[in-house]
């Protein structure tokens, strides 16, 4: 099935079922109803309970669901509804219950843009937009896609998509609420990127190149001492320098 195929489906689902809901809706049912995902329980709880039922990976397709695990900020997890893949690292969700500009509790929130800020473009983190405001929350910890089909036992990677628009620009995030060894990974995986970045081709100034040779030879050559021929010890030129 193709994504326009699959979209229209999903909003057929949408308008019959909670076109004229008001307030009070939550995530779990909204996404069950709008995907065909017959799942219970809390949304954190969606993706062990998918194991051996449904397929899940870390690539996004239109009709899948899109699991955020539980957090200091959202302790029962979220669950959204794909409604279009932009590319490897943007999707649109269609979600109910997530407070914030151009939402609010109990509420349903359309053509939401998410973007993946995972290292690996795993969709293990995300930034969720604020609305329709151009800016985007905090950095959630997320499961990954379920989709509706059954589960053989791999998962799938996300591979064989295309970014197809620019990736936008973000503003800084006022919170990461990864747990704090993700967050360090992170980090420790950032800092060994710059580094190797820095160490480019371009020719180093004569004199720090002088400094480095310096440097090599002085640690490479040890301290020797020659002997005057009037039995006087002198310091080599290399000793002498080091001093």
């Amino acid at each position: 099935m193709s994504y326009s195929q699959a979209r229209e489906g999903y909003r057929g689902r949408s308008v019959a079922r909670y076109g004229r809901v008001g307030g009070g809706l939550q995530c779990v049912p909204f996404a069950r109803e709008n995907t065909g995902i017959e799942l219970s329980g809390n949304a954190a709880t969606w993706w062990d309970s998918a194991e051996g039922v449904y397929e899940r990976g870390a690539r996004p397709e239109v009709g899948s669901v899109l699991n955020f695990r539980a957090n200091g900020r959202m302790r029962m997890g979220h669950v959204a509804v794909v409604t279009n893949v932009v590319g490897s690292r943007n999707i649109e969700i269609d979600h109910a219950n997530w407070a914030g500009p151009g939402a609010g509790a109990g509420g349903i929130s359309r053509n939401i843009t998410v973007v993946d800020v995972s290292d690996r473009n795993d969709w293990s983190a995300v930034r969720v937009a604020l609305g329709h405001s151009g800016d985007y929350g905090s950095i959630y910890p997320t499961y990954g896609f379920i989709y509706d089909r059954p589960d053989h036992g791999t998962m799938i990677a996300n591979t064989g998509l295309r970014n197809a628009g620019p990736a936008p620009v973000l503003n800084a995030a006022p919170r990461d609420l990864r747990p704090a060894s993700e967050r360090y990974a992170a980090s420790t995986a950032a800092t060994e990127i710059e580094e190797v970045a820095e160490a480019g081709d371009e020719p180093q100034p004569r004199s720090r190149r002088h400094a480095v040779r310096h440097a090599r030879t002085s640690t490479a050559r040890p301290n020797v001492i020659h002997v005057r021929a009037h039995g006087t010890p002198a310091t080599s030129h290399a000793r002498r320098q080091r001093l």
